[in-house]
């Protein structure tokens, strides 16, 4: 019996050589959206990452033994504008998984590697604006929600993970 890729995959930082490996990652990602094929083609570029991105976000990528890269996960500091007053956080920017490696707990283990972010930063938490396709992710993994205060600036899909909660999530999740 195989064993699941999560026990051998590592999340790691990216370097500027895996950009082509992290884009491709992204490109199958996309093009699984519940979106009409010529919009996720037109979309495509903004989603991928260039040399720049590596100055100011924080790319992880799940490294799976034998299979290379099979996720990222793109992270920076969150927008003082995004948060309560006060508050400090990452902004998941993005988190993709090959479709072929998808239920194989490879995206939990990026989102595990962000949360350690958070927590060694000494930051209140995390935030995430989602895609509506990756909500029912988001929930699973114990995220909470955050209401939409304001229509026409708030982004309708984010949640919110304190870093409070971190400690038992982490320990139950290893």
């Amino acid at each position: 019996m195989d064993l699941p890729r999560i026990l051998h995959t590592r999340a790691r930082a990216a370097t500027e050589t895996d950009l082509a490996a992290i884009n491709a990652v992204v490109e199958r990602a996309v093009m699984t959206w519940r979106l009409p094929d010529r919009v996720k083609r037109l979309a495509l570029p903004g989603y991928r990452y260039q040399p720049h991105d590596c100055e100011h976000m924080r790319l992880l990528v799940a490294d799976t033994a034998g299979l290379g890269i099979t996720g990222v996960a793109a992270l920076e500091e969150a927008a003082p504008g995004d948060l309560r007053p006060g508050q400090s956080g990452l902004l998941l920017h993005g988190l993709y998984v090959d479709p072929l490696y998808h239920g194989e707990g490879i995206g939990g283990r990026l989102l595990d590697a962000a949360l350690e972010m958070v927590r060694e930063r000494g930051m209140d938490g995390l935030l995430v604006k989602a895609q509506p396709d990756a909500v029912g992710f988001f929930q699973a993994m114990g995220m909470a929600r955050l209401p939409v205060r304001d229509r026409e600036r708030d982004y309708p899909h984010r949640f919110w993970r304190a870093a409070e909660a971190l400690e038992g999530h982490l320990a139950r999740r290893i």
